[in-house]
């Protein structure tokens, strides 16, 4: 799934929460922030690094979603010079699902990614299209066990 960014308009989602709920990036242990991504995702516990960009979804002070904030780089396309981001190894805790936390913390990543420059947001591996859909993005390819769609 792709957006871009110059298009993203983030009043398009617009969950409210109450003063227990945060959001920012991580700044502590890799041990702790493991437990909670092999609670959602056991694979992807390697993925997360003491010095990648990680931001989160907070109750309380306490972790309930997370993604990796991903610099995928800077392409040449039809001579012009594209830079890509994403939010990738995206996940919230089973007890803090369904309440619009996860995909408000995407929310705040693709607007730091616009912010910083970036000229797309790239989604990759999702089987969650229309959650995504609700922030501007678009499926550009899906393929299965059977080849493409």
């Amino acid at each position: 799934m792709i957006l871009y960014l110059n298009e993203f308009d983030s009043s398009k989602y617009n969950k409210q929460f109450d003063d227990s709920v945060s959001f920012g990036f991580y700044n502590g242990g890799m041990d702790e922030l493991r437990k909670k991504v092999e609670k959602v995702e056991q694979h992807w516990t390697p993925f997360f690094n003491e010095n990648d960009r990680i931001f989160c979804g907070y109750i309380n002070g306490k972790v309930a979603s997370f993604c990796l904030v991903d610099n995928m780089g800077i392409y040449e396309i039809n001579g012009h010079k594209l830079k890509i981001g994403g939010a990738g190894c995206v996940g919230t805790l089973p007890e803090y699902r369904d309440k619009g936390i996860g995909l408000t913390m995407v929310k705040y990543v693709t607007q730091k990614l616009k912010e910083e420059g970036y000229d797309y947001s790239y989604i990759h591996y999702t089987y969650l299209a229309p959650w995504y859909e609700k922030l501007g993005y678009k499926t550009v390819i899906q393929w299965n066990r059977n080849g493409i769609k």
